[in-house]
Parts: C-alpha cells; sequence; structure tokens
C-alpha cells in the first residue's frame, strides 16, 4: 500500500473528509486555482513557496478525473465530496501516518492484542500486521500477542480494516500482566 500523494493533498483530503462536504461560491472559472490558494495560505509547510497554487490546482484537478473527488456545479456554488475510492485513500492515509500518542500519566492499563489470523489465504495480512505493530513501538510477547502500554483501540480497529482481519483480532486491557517488570522497562514507566 503505497500513498501516492504530497502532503498539501493529503491535508486537502483529510479536510474534505473531516467536512464532509465543502461548498464554495462559483464567482471564478479558476475554482481549482482558489480553492489552492486557500489551501497554500492556510497550510504552514507550503509558505516557504515551494507549492505553487497552479499545481496544487493541477492535482486537485485529477483527484476529479480520478473520480477520488466530485467537483460539480449547483445554484452558483460549486460542490466538493469525496467518493467511496476516496474514502479508502483518506484510510489509507491515516494509516501510512499513524502514530500513538502516549498519555502524560500512564492509566496503568496494559492493551494487548491478540490475533490468529489464518495462515492460508492470509499469511501476507498476518506479517504486515506484525510490522505495523512493530512500527507502532509495540512489545512482542509471544508470536501474535503485542502489548502497548496506552490506548490504541482506534488505531488497531483501523489496522484491521485496512487489513481485513477483524474477526481474526483482539483487543484487551489488562489491569496487571504477571512480572511486567520488563515491559516496564522497555517503555520506560513507573509503576
Amino acid at each position: 500500500m503505497r500513498i501516492r500523494y504530497g502532503e498539501t493533498v493529503k491535508d486537502f483530503l483529510l479536510i474534505l473528509a473531516a467536512a464532509g462536504i465543502l461548498v464554495v461560491a462559483s464567482t471564478s472559472p479558476f475554482f481549482l486555482i482558489n480553492i489552492a490558494r486557500m489551501l497554500l495560505k492556510n497550510n504552514k509547510r507550503t509558505k516557504n513557496g515551494n507549492i505553487d497554487e497552479i499545481n496544487l490546482a493541477r492535482s486537485l484537478a485529477g483527484l476529479n478525473k480520478n473520480k477520488i473527488i466530485i467537483v460539480r456545479r449547483e445554484n452558483n456554488k460549486f460542490i466538493v465530496k469525496l467518493t467511496e475510492k476516496g474514502k479508502k485513500i483518506i484510510h489509507e492515509i491515516q494509516f501510512h501516518d499513524m502514530k500513538i500518542r502516549p498519555q502524560k500519566i500512564w492509566d496503568k492499563k496494559w492493551r494487548v492484542i491478540v490475533f490468529d489470523i489464518p495462515e492460508k489465504n492470509r499469511r501476507q495480512m498476518r506479517d504486515a500486521m506484525r510490522i505495523k505493530l512493530k512500527l507502532l513501538g509495540f512489545y512482542q510477547m509471544q508470536k501474535s500477542v503485542w502489548v502497548y502500554p496506552y490506548p490504541c483501540e482506534k488505531e488497531i480497529q483501523l489496522a484491521c480494516e485496512i487489513y481485513g482481519i477483524n474477526t481474526f483480532v483482539n483487543i484487551i486491557t489488562a489491569e496487571r500482566i504477571y512480572n511486567d517488570d520488563f515491559l516496564l522497562k522497555y517503555f520506560k514507566l513507573v509503576k
């Protein structure tokens, strides 16, 4: 799964996903350039001028052409919405950029991810899940048992959805793991 969009386009898609729909007055034939200007003005990463509005407008036109967004004109307004394909790409972007934020004060609960993903037909998904858990900083207690000290349910559910393994994964919240000194040391926590 490869994300092939620049950061500004990703930001636009995420804003569109959060808003659900964008409605813009159609006072200009340069609609996409006006959206690009708005994005560039509000995007701190682009204030150094690395991305110009014409290239961004072309990217937005490409999103429309590839049926990731729908741009239609209605009653002197432009309406921009995500398609189903666009929604899948949003999941990919969220998944690719996924990070789990540690709590400022640990709630002293362990999140245990347990999975039994069949070897037959789903080996790649199982291996991908292991790699993702490792990248997120989970500790591998056993082959298919991973531990993390902070809330991570939404992130794990998104990973399961992306990999199509929801029925094979369980998330357990445990107040105690016997002899967890090695976990406390690994995550640099004090009980």
